[in-house]
Parts: structure tokens; C-alpha cells; sequence
């Protein structure tokens, strides 16, 4: 009987899709479910997005060009301009989603057994793309004890050998909600200028910053030039996870030159979700402040209702809309499994998306969920309710 590869057995499953399936049984069992576990927001996407596509005039719906439309570039770079981030058209690969960018550059700058640093814990699909990729996850743990802010600089010289390529963060951060500050991000670039390492940076929830904070991304510290790489999206900034529509930033031209054979292999990214990319950038800021101003009251709501649980630890968020909460267990997996088939308040019951995916080194976060509050405060309120309630009769 033929078997599948090494690399396709070795690839981890999504600790956010995995419980999809007792999900679903619960619904068919008369249960309402607050789902917790996936960043997908609620927020409606820009009209002018949903516009631009039914409104089109295509007649055939042709291939893109491999690194994306020149025009929907062009905006890329506007936008980025009216962010303090100075890049040409030319410096951006439009993808099939922030995670293609992610592909794209792990396949351009490393080889197989090469390794990656990343602040941990990290967006789950890090790993698949890691394994996909046949490169190695080198975690340096940031704690919630300290709202998992950047680990030491010590604790990532250490970990760097002759197989280290680059060093990855996302910022802010999924799944703590992490906001690096400018100096620690001035840390990390005298980290890779010393030790000649790329610097990538996932900043799709750039514009989720709260309390007065700003994002400072790498493109905007000088002599890094040569080393940074960002990776970024429409899903979460526009309430666009559907459109498929991501990038790849450098101002390496060898990046970006490598990076293209990659998306001319592929062909080409969606011609469609282009279109409503392309008008999205056209949404006003008063958009932005809107959808901020509800991401904070939630926010606020979460992290009170949490506090209220005896046994319950919870990092506050700078940005983003995600936590960690650690909770009085042993193990998160069977606790969300159990809330899905065994538990319900007035047949309402809580997806959580299990925090131990978050973590490449074994054993780490075990008694950790990760809550997305992409859900309005009413219910959230309920839904940290029913966690509460389940926690006085849960046993491991």
C-alpha cells in the first residue's frame, strides 16, 4: 500500500480547525455556540470592496500577473506612504493570502534543516509552514507572567547557530495580542544586522493598536534595508479573510526577485479579490476608528470578565484581538473537547481554540486557551459566563 511523506505525517494539525467537527455535533444537538476559537471578525467588510466586484465589468476573468496588478501595487505603496512606510510598487508581491507570503519567503531565503526563530507563543500555521517548508522552529519563550514581551536579547544570541536564517515575529502579536515596541524592535535589528539574519515581520493587524500606542513596523527603521521582509493581508485590517489577498514587502531586490519565481509558479493571485483590495484602500480612517473604539470596549470586557474567575490568568492585549488566559486545568484540549460534547449553559456552550498549538516546544501551554473577542461584548459577557461555570465542575 503506497504511504504518504514524512513531511505530510509530520504536519500539525490547526489547534483553531481541529475541534470543527465536535462543533458541529453540538449544533446538531440543539447547542448555540460562541465561537472563540478563529479571528474572524464580525466587523463588515468596506462596501466599496463588495462594490468594486459586483459592479465590475469584466468580461473574462483573466490571470494577474504573477506579482499582482501594477495599479493595485501602486495603491500598496500609498498606503504604506500614509503609514510612514516609504517602499516602491515594485518592492511588493501580492499574494494568496498573508500565508502564501509566508511560503514564499521561507522558500527565498531558506533551505531544508535551515532554522527560524520566533517569540513563542506564535500563530499556529507557523509550524505548518515550517514543516512545508522543511525548515526548523527555534522557539524562545516569552512568558505570560510578563504579558509576553520580547524575551531578552541573551535568550535569542544563544539559540542562533550557522543554520539560523532569520528571526520571525508577528506584530502585533497572534495569539497574545503583543504590540512590540520601536526599541524592542531597534533590539532585534542589531540582532540581525550582528549576526547577518533576515528580520520578518507579520503585520497584518497593523492598524489594531490600542491605549495611544503606535505600530512601528521594521520598514520604518533605517539599515534594514537589507533584511526585512513583511508579510501582510487584507483579512483582518478590512474584514476581508475571504478575498484570499496578502503581500510580500522587501526592499532586497534579491528577495523579491526570488520571491517572484515562487508566484510565477503559481501563476497568479486572485483577479477578483484584487479588484476589492484595491477598493478597500480607499476606505476613509474613520473606519478604522470605529472598529478600533468597539475592539477595545471588548477587549476591555474580556479581560474584566476573565479576572473575575478564581484561578484564571490573563495577559492584557496592546493590540490586535486575541489573549492567552491560563486556566485552573491540566490540559486545554480535552477542557474545549468536553465543552463541545459534555457541557452547556441554556444549551449555549464556548469554542476555544487550545493554546498549546500556539507552542513549538513540547509541553508548553497545556492549561492555555487562546480567545479571539471578535464576538460583540453581550456575548462575550456570556460566553466567559459559561467558561466560569464550567470551570467549577470540570474535572481533568
Amino acid at each position: 500500500m503506497p504511504t504518504i511523506s514524512k513531511k505530510g505525517g509530520a504536519m500539525p494539525e490547526s489547534p483553531i480547525r481541529k475541534l470543527v467537527p465536535f462543533a458541529e455535533n453540538a449544533e446538531k444537538n440543539g447547542k448555540d455556540i460562541y465561537y472563540l476559537n478563529i479571528g474572524q471578525p464580525d466587523i463588515h467588510t468596506p462596501k466599496a470592496a463588495i462594490d468594486a466586484v459586483k459592479n465590475s465589468s469584466i468580461d473574462i476573468l483573466a490571470y494577474s500577473r504573477s506579482e499582482g496588478s501594477e495599479v493595485y501595487r501602486q495603491k500598496i505603496a500609498n498606503y504604506y506612504a500614509n503609514n510612514d512606510i516609504h517602499v516602491n510598487h515594485d518592492d511588493i508581491i501580492v499574494t494568496t493570502g498573508g500565508s502564501e507570503a509566508l511560503l514564499f519567503a521561507f522558500g527565498s531565503i531558506m533551505d531544508v534543516d535551515d532554522e527560524v526563530i520566533i517569540p513563542e507563543p506564535f500563530y499556529a500555521n507557523y509550524n505548518g509552514f515550517s514543516t512545508a517548508s522543511g525548515v526548523t522552529v527555534v522557539p524562545v519563550i516569552s512568558k505570560i507572567e510578563n504579558n509576553f514581551a520580547l524575551p531578552p536579547i541573551e535568550e535569542f544570541e544563544k539559540l542562533i547557530t550557522p543554520k539560523t536564517k532569520a528571526i520571525l515575529i508577528c506584530n502585533p502579536g497572534n495569539p497574545t495580542g503583543y504590540l512590540y515596541s520601536k526599541e524592542e524592535i531597534q533590539k532585534l535589528a542589531s540582532i540581525v544586522k550582528k549576526h547577518d539574519l533576515f528580520l520578518i515581520a507579520d503585520e497584518v493587524y497593523r492598524e489594531f493598536a490600542y491605549d495611544g500606542a503606535k505600530h512601528y513596523s521594521i520598514l520604518q527603521e533605517g539599515g534594514l534595508e537589507d533584511y526585512a521582509i513583511v508579510i501582510d493581508s487584507v483579512s483582518k485590517r478590512y474584514s476581508m479573510c475571504g478575498a484570499r489577498i496578502g503581500c510580500l514587502v522587501s526592499k532586497n531586490k534579491a528577495v523579491i526577485k526570488t520571491a517572484l519565481k515562487f508566484a510565477q509558479a503559481r501563476l497568479s493571485p486572485p483577479t477578483l479579490a484584487q479588484i476589492a483590495s484595491e477598493a478597500a484602500l480607499d476606505t476613509p480612517p474613520s473606519y478604522f476608528d470605529d472598529v478600533i473604539e468597539e475592539y477595545v470596549e471588548r477587549r476591555n470586557v474580556l479581560i474584566e470578565e476573565l479576572s473575575k474567575i478564581d484561578g484564571v490568568k490573563v495577559a492584557n492585549p496592546k493590540g490586535a484581538f486575541y489573549c492567552i488566559a491560563e486556566l485552573p486545568i491540566k490540559n486545554s484540549d480535552a477542557f474545549a473537547q468536553w465543552l463541545l460534547e459534555s457541557f452547556d449553559v441554556d444549551r449555549e456552550t464556548v469554542m476555544v481554540a487550545p493554546a498549546a498549538g500556539f507552542y513549538s516546544t513540547p509541553g508548553v501551554g497545556l492549561n492555555q486557551i487562546r480567545i479571539a473577542y471578535v464576538l460583540n461584548t453581550d456575548k462575550l459577557k456570556k460566553a466567559v459566563n459559561i467558561i466560569k461555570e464550567a470551570l467549577k465542575v470540570y474535572k481533568d
